[in-house]
């Protein structure tokens, strides 16, 4: 059984973290992504200005001490977003939805509010088995694969108690 965990990201992991959003096949299930996965200073400018931003909460997601992803907490026009990106050698092993469980506890807002692209299964599956339900659809361009891909907006309301 793999115990996961999150912490806070520190220098250590930047390498990791380009090489995982260099990933094609994540790309391609993330869709919305940079314009240029390769383009280092620009990775680097983007994280720093994540880090810097104390409404912003970047955590490592660990498999028994080992980087497998990341998960975010942040800020988009008044409402709460999570996120999450998943190494491709822990992708399908129940890691994202055990690291978002943990993300969505720590994470007091509700409304919460994520997106995942309609053909990312993996990712809406997650999303879904943590309580999110979709409110809305819309279509924009993804960098990530050239094109315009039709987005889910999904929210986690607050429960009842």
């Amino acid at each position: 059984m793999s115990h996961i965990e999150l912490r806070d990201l520190d220098d250590d992991d930047l390498d990791a973290v380009f090489e995982m959003m260099r990933d094609p096949e994540g790309i391609a299930m993330a869709a919305f992504t940079a314009s240029d996965p390769d383009d280092r200073p620009a990775f680097d400018a983007w994280i720093g200005r994540q880090r810097s931003n104390p409404d912003v909460l970047l955590q490592v997601v660990t498999e028994n001490g080992g980087f497998a992803g990341t998960a975010a907490a942040f800020t988009i026009d008044g409402d709460r977003e999570v996120s999450f990106w998943i190494a491709p050698h822990a992708r399908g092993r129940g890691i994202a939805t055990a690291a978002m469980r943990q993300l969505v506890s720590r994470e007091p807002a509700r409304p919460l509010f994520a997106r995942a692209a309609a053909h990312n299964v993996g990712s809406i599956t997650v999303l879904t088995r943590l309580g999110f339900t979709e409110v809305s659809r819309n279509v924009d361009y993804a960098p990530g694969l050239g094109r315009e891909v039709e987005e889910i907006v999904f929210t986690l309301v607050p429960t009842l108690e």
